[in-house]
């Protein structure tokens, strides 16, 4: 439990610097868009090389990443037609609140809580790899394709084809592609390569945490943005179905016990990982339902991790 208090304590005190820096002045709006850009164009794109190549290929067939991709598919699933069926929420927005339901924050919270509570860093990797490769590639494509509707060149009737290659432009999918490559053909990258990788990737979380610090002061405060009901159901679905059903499949289904069994569960109920904020800015898409949904999940997700570990541990 302490490293569930401790990675939660890591969180809120660059989120709380961010928030000190906005109300002093040092950073405004343009460096929270600033630190955005280079998250989504360079510190993102390293960060993946070197965290998926540096996983084992191997856990792509395990039973963990099948619990995995269960509960976001769920989660996400019974948003969109939430969104969509009864709220009437844009395209684009619908995409930011299928993230906020379901992406985790496996990378500056899962993995010390893994290492700390789990006592092996690896069991994250599952839900990394479906998020990095599957979830995330998936999510930017649609946004990718909606914010270039409507725009001349596509009015213009560009090929089809050329329309579909278009998200394999974007960098976090080639920083994506390209550590899973590492991966699978188990390939170490040189030193002289790898080490400014890793620094490089190491921006990514704590300009990630920055931004959203600053939007806080100068946005809306959460809850004044978005509707309340729809917020709590995105809330409901990221902590308390996404587990319940990542369980209930690993449990019932695919046979996993024990370790296994309890790291499958906290690492769903993690809450809404900070990503889908730089998403959101970066589209101009759903900037304050990501914001409010992160904000919202990172205090109550507390509470649900030590229940989980309380009963399950």
């Amino acid at each position: 439990m302490g490293a569930v208090i401790a990675g939660f304590v890591t969180i809120v005190s660059i989120i709380g610097l961010g928030v000190l820096l906005a109300q002093l002045g040092i950073l405004d709006v343009s460096a929270q868009h600033m630190l955005t850009r280079l998250t989504f164009y360079v510190a993102g794109p390293a960060l993946m090389i070197t965290v998926l190549g540096g996983s084992d290929v191997s856990r792509l067939l395990s039973a963990n990443l099948l619990a995995s991709i269960g509960g976001v598919a769920l989660s996400a699933a019974i948003y969109v037609c939430l969104a969509r069926l009864m709220w009437r929420r844009s395209a684009g927005d619908t995409v930011i609140g299928a993230f906020a339901s379901c992406y985790v924050n496996a990378g500056n919270l899962g993995l010390p809580i893994a290492a700390y509570m789990l006592h092996d860093a690896s069991q994250v990797v599952p839900m990394l790899i479906t998020q990095l490769v599957l979830l995330q590639p998936v999510g930017l494509a649609a946004l990718d394709v909606i914010s270039r509707a409507g725009k001349p060149d596509q009015a213009q009737g560009r090929h089809w084809v050329l329309r579909l290659g278009q998200p394999f432009g974007n960098p976090l999918l080639i920083g994506s592609l390209i550590g899973l490559l590492l991966s699978v053909v188990d390939a170490e990258l040189p030193t002289p390569v790898h080490d400014p990788l890793t620094l490089v990737g190491g921006m990514a979380v704590p300009a990630m945490l920055l931004a959203y610090g600053v939007s806080l002061r100068t946005g809306p405060l959460p809850g004044a943005g978005e509707p309340p009901a729809q917020i709590a159901v995105i809330v409901a679905l990221k902590l308390v179905v996404q587990p319940l059903s990542a369980y209930l499949l690993a449990r019932y289904v695919l046979g996993l016990q024990s370790v296994e069994l309890l790291a499958v569960t906290v690492v769903a109920a993690l809450p809404t990982a900070q990503n889908v904020f730089t998403f959101a800015i970066r589209y101009g898409q759903g900037e304050v339902l990501a914001r409010d949904t992160i904000f919202v999940t990172t205090l109550a997700s507390v509470p649900a991790l030590l229940l989980i570990a309380g009963l399950l541990g």
